[in-house]
């Protein structure tokens, strides 16, 4: 539904800005509660961060930016809902993840934790013992983890994964793995941390993304990622929620009368908005917010599969490409300190290899970025390219055409990215559950009425719906 489709004077008792997957979470719980919804979303198409388009060439499908969603798959919120019957099938490729070295060989990342350790050589014991703990009570954790802080249900679980998280990403390689295979593949799984591995808690994003890759598998949706996001408003409409796209909202007169409204935006986007109705010392503690480093995104037409040295690549729907710890930690510690790696650390999806609605025949797709300070407009498609032709000799020779997004671009397409910042924010210890400021309900906002449920809010980035769920949850709550 186009923006004016619904009577401008009809109320709701909530509104959602912004369709992303944190805002379609907010609504559909509140739908499901039996309050009248409208979604607005300032773009022509619903999704945020979940859409999937031709950007290259035609018949070429490309997630625009998420693609690979093991939190998808493993959100509590989600996992409550019908969506299969609105089209998503989710595809598991054979591995969920390979780490190829120099050397030709290859660390993957597997459902099975014996599988796993089998390529890490010396180190099997290691990752054993570090990880069937964590999988074994991985229920125990979730909740926790994918939520805000509050008293866990599961105290010594949380604990014990407390005692590993909290240590940096380097430090709990190091400390735990002898090998450089077991050490490289640890620190690719930080490293979407987006910070320096030597910061503290950054060894928790490596964790919980080794657990996923074991309990649930690291899945991608049949069509693209958008298919997620057009069934959960699929769903949503079946509950009686409103969406109107191209409906850009620039201040809080613009919106019909409603009892909450339930922002899907980062501060620097809540202020624009609705500043004049917060307080003068929320608005300030808003203004000091922190975004972290950015991306630059390369999406690929190819001739053919990547041509990796390593075969058992072809198997896997997501590659990390960095190397050693050493290395991978020298390039997030370069964009930590503003500065742009001569060899990134680069992130690939192959989503065609087990999806052949996304390609014609015979063609693949290569999603790839890398990360880059914040506000960059450095292009870094060179350097990419070079760290895939040194896995994967002739990769150039597979292009038939590439679509290049740096950091204005990623904010150009969803205004969330601020300064290509994917997760909404820094996601360090000083920030992560304290995010956007420190308050016993974060969602909330002194001002009533108005609620915050992006990935500026616990428990962060990434597709999960969480942060929509609980703030939708504080709502409901005040409104009883």
């Amino acid at each position: 539904m186009k923006a004016g489709d619904q009577m401008a004077t009809q109320a709701y008792d909530a509104i959602v800005v912004g369709s992303g997957p944190n805002g379609l979470a907010a609504a559909i719980t509140l739908a499901r509660a039996g309050r009248a919804v409208l979604v607005r979303e300032a773009a022509a198409t619903i999704g945020g961060g979940m859409q999937t388009a031709e950007v290259t060439l035609p018949g070429f499908q490309h997630d625009i930016c998420s693609a690979v969603l093991p939190l998808g798959v493993a959100s509590p919120f989600f996992r409550t809902l019908p969506l299969e019957a609105y089209g998503l099938r989710w595809i598991y490729p054979p591995l969920a993840l390979a780490h190829p070295f120099d050397d030709g060989t290859v660390a993957t990342l597997e459902r099975s934790v014996t599988a796993t350790a089998a390529t890490l050589g010396d180190d099997a014991g290691a990752y054993r013992s570090l990880m069937v703990p964590f999988v074994a009570n991985w229920g125990a954790l979730e909740g926790s983890l994918l939520g805000p802080l509050a008293v866990p249900r599961h105290p010594f679980a949380l604990a014990r994964f407390g005692l590993r998280a909290i240590r940096s990403a380097a430090g709990l390689a190091q400390g735990v793995f002898k090998d450089e295979r077991a050490r490289g593949l640890f620190a690719g799984l930080a490293a979407h941390s987006i910070q320096a591995l030597d910061q503290p808690a950054t060894a928790a994003f490596g964790l919980v993304l080794g657990i996923l890759g074991h309990t649930v598998g690291w899945p991608m949706p049949e069509g693209g990622s958008s298919q997620l996001a057009n069934a959960l408003a699929a769903h949503l409409r079946a509950l009686g929620g409103v969406i109107e796209t191209g409906a850009p909202v620039t201040t809080m007169a613009e919106l019909p009368a409603a009892r909450a409204v339930l922002f899907d935006v980062t501060p620097r986007q809540l202020l624009g908005i609705a500043g004049d109705r917060l307080p003068a010392g929320y608005r300030r503690k808003l203004e000091c917010y922190r975004y972290g480093p950015g991306v630059f995104k390369v999406d690929y037409a190819l001739d053919g599969p990547v041509p990796w040295r390593a075969a058992e690549a072809l198997r896997a729907g997501t590659v990390h490409l960095g190397g050693t710890l050493a290395e991978i930690a020298r390039s997030e510690g370069e964009v930590a300190q503003g500065r742009h790696p001569e060899r990134p650390f680069v992130l690939l999806a192959q989503q065609s290899l087990f999806d052949p609605s996304r390609t014609p025949a015979g063609k693949q797709t290569l999603w790839a970025y890398c990360h880059v300070p914040n506000g960059s407009t450095v292009d870094m498609t060179q350097a990419i390219e070079q760290q895939i032709e040194r896995f994967a000799p002739g990769f150039g020779e597979r292009i038939l055409a590439r679509s290049v997004m740096n950091t204005r671009a990623m904010e150009q397409h969803n205004a969330n990215y601020v300064g290509g910042d994917i997760n909404g924010g820094i996601q360090d210890l000083r920030q992560l559950w304290t995010r956007p400021t420190a308050r016993l309900v974060p969602y909330s906002t002194p001002a009533p009425g108005i609620y915050l449920c992006s990935s500026s809010t616990p428990p962060g980035g990434g597709v999960h719906g969480m942060c929509g769920y609980y703030a939708a949850r504080a709502v409901l709550k005040d409104q009883r």
